[in-house]
């Protein structure tokens, strides 16, 4: 049986792709990390190790001795772990040492590189659930209304702009006004912040970086950004349709539904204008 290498983050995301990689007939084996990846992992894979974050020779001892030649990294880790008390062992050191900058997207390709030249290959995360990446078009029962879609289009031009910064990939604006940044705090900070400064009936945009490596850092929404969404009363989240995970979907929407808040996928299309609808 051909063995698939699952590098673990937190949240469901890892779980997630196990289930559905062994349901093709992989055998997972799981690496979690201390204290970021859930337990829960242990029921969907067929072996899970454990590491400390920044020990990167395990990682590859770990896979080599089970055969492992493809993976997928799957789940947050999120960037501001890289500032606590982390004891990197000797080849993370002179990784970290090689690099131009500590951008996320800088840190997973060096780490990515550095298992393509031990025989690893890094797999696209989204390879075996793209049937969670939305299509164009309203997800919702509430469209999205003339103001709020300039909202959406204004919005989305900033977000792309911040993305291929790799400082975050959500705004919310109001008014077309830029309300919060992501940055560091993850999506569902910037949300709640963004409620806070605009008062309610903002709208969030979440897009991929502009030239996204969809082996990690995939943007993804799920059932706690829809409650980030009515704990700051917003009133629309737009997602860029094909490179956004959703998860939980059913849930999800109808939560929003319940909330009357507006579920939209959109996309860039060939004149450059933000499309809502597959044509």
């Amino acid at each position: 049986m051909e063995s698939l290498g699952l590098i673990a983050g937190s949240g469901q995301f890892p779980i997630i792709v196990a289930n559905e990689a062994k349901k093709q007939g992989l055998r997972v084996v799981a690496v979690g990390i201390s204290r970021i990846t859930s337990p829960n992992l242990l029921f969907s894979v067929d072996k899970l190790s454990w590491i400390e974050l920044g020990n990167l020779s395990k990682l590859i001892k770990e896979f080599k001795a089970e055969g492992v030649n493809q993976a997928i990294m799957a789940g947050q880790i999120r960037h501001v772990n890289l500032f606590r008390d982390i004891k990197f062992d000797w080849r993370t050191l002179l990784l970290l040492r090689r690099l131009i900058n500590k951008k996320a997207d800088t840190i997973l390709g060096a780490v990515a590189n550095e298992l393509e030249r031990e025989g690893i290959h890094i797999l696209e995360s989204t390879k075996y659930i793209t049937h969670l990446l939305p299509a164009p078009g309203v997800l919702t029962k509430r469209k999205p209304s003339r103001k709020e879609i300039k909202d959406i289009e204004f919005g989305f031009e900033i977000a792309k702009k911040i993305a291929g910064s790799d400082i975050g990939q959500t705004v919310v604006v109001k008014d077309l006004t830029v309300v919060a940044v992501e940055a560091m705090e993850g999506t569902d900070e910037t949300i709640r912040r963004g409620g806070q400064i605009g008062g309610g009936k903002t709208v969030v945009v979440k897009v991929s970086k502009p030239n996204q490596d969809m082996r990690f850092d995939v943007p993804v929404i799920g059932l706690g950004t829809i409650n980030s969404l009515k704990e700051a009363k917003a009133a629309v989240l737009a997602i860029e349709s094909g490179k956004t995970l959703f998860f939980d979907q059913q849930t999800a929407i109808a939560e929003a539904d319940a909330e009357k808040i507006c579920l939209v996928s959109v996309r860039i299309g060939q004149s450059g204008r933000i499309e809502f609808a597959d044509k």
